[in-house]
């Protein structure tokens, strides 16, 4: 076995044990950072592939900035597990009828194989031009140019998307003291205490009444 082949099955089984506790953990945020790592494995499996410019893009976009949103966005808004798990069974036949009808499509294309009817001559064509071409730049003319107007489309859901999570974070709470700093501001000294005569709600005793203490002479 070559280390290539080893670190496949080490980031395979890394990937498939992350994933499978994506969706078993009960803790919201403890499932943001499996789903991180399982991207990273990810990335990692793209780079033995020698696709180093998909690997670092998956790194950039869904590791560090996708992901990180997701776990600020769940720690703020303190999501009520507990809730959530009442509507479990619920929705739980649909869920398995999916998962059953994701299985069984798995299995056959798998089992199956891939039938390929003539020879993969589009391969060695792709070869000797990506010795010539720089990937990442024609990748970057095609996107700017021929599909400008799906990337300004999916970089207005990504705005959105942004602006509704800090909509959601920054929204009122009952249960959140929060202190107003421009209300500290403009403070002024005379508005920090104010002095309030109120009237004695029982008479004040005479002189006479007021017992003085005594002292008594020890010499």
């Amino acid at each position: 076995m070559s280390v290539t082949t080893g670190l496949f099955y080490l980031f395979s089984a890394i990937l498939l044990a992350a994933a499978f506790r994506v969706i078993t953990t009960r803790n919201p945020v403890h499932a943001v950072l499996y789903l991180v790592l399982t991207f990273f494995q990810a990335s990692m499996i793209w780079m033995l592939l020698k696709a180093e410019f998909l690997s670092l893009t998956l790194v950039l976009v869904y590791v560090g900035a996708v992901m990180v949103l997701f776990l600020f966005v769940v720690m703020m808004l303190d999501v009520n597990t507990e809730e959530m798990r009442k509507g479990f069974w619920k929705h739980f036949p649909l869920a398995a009828v999916l998962g059953i009808l994701i299985v069984v499509e798995m299995s056959a294309v798998l089992l199956g194989g891939f039938q390929v009817a003539d020879a993969p001559t589009a391969a060695s064509v792709v070869a000797s031009a990506g010795a010539e071409l720089s990937n990442s730049k024609q990748l970057g003319k095609l996107l700017y140019t021929q599909y400008i107007y799906p990337l300004e489309v999916a970089t207005a859901i990504l705005l959105v998307g942004m602006i509704a999570a800090v909509a959601l974070t920054l929204r009122q709470r009952k249960d959140s003291k929060a202190i107003d700093p421009a209300a500290q501001v403009r403070v002024r000294a005379k508005d920090r205490m104010t002095v309030v005569k109120m009237a004695a709600t029982q008479p004040a005793l005479p002189v006479d009444a007021v017992e003085a203490p005594s002292v008594e002479n020890k010499a």
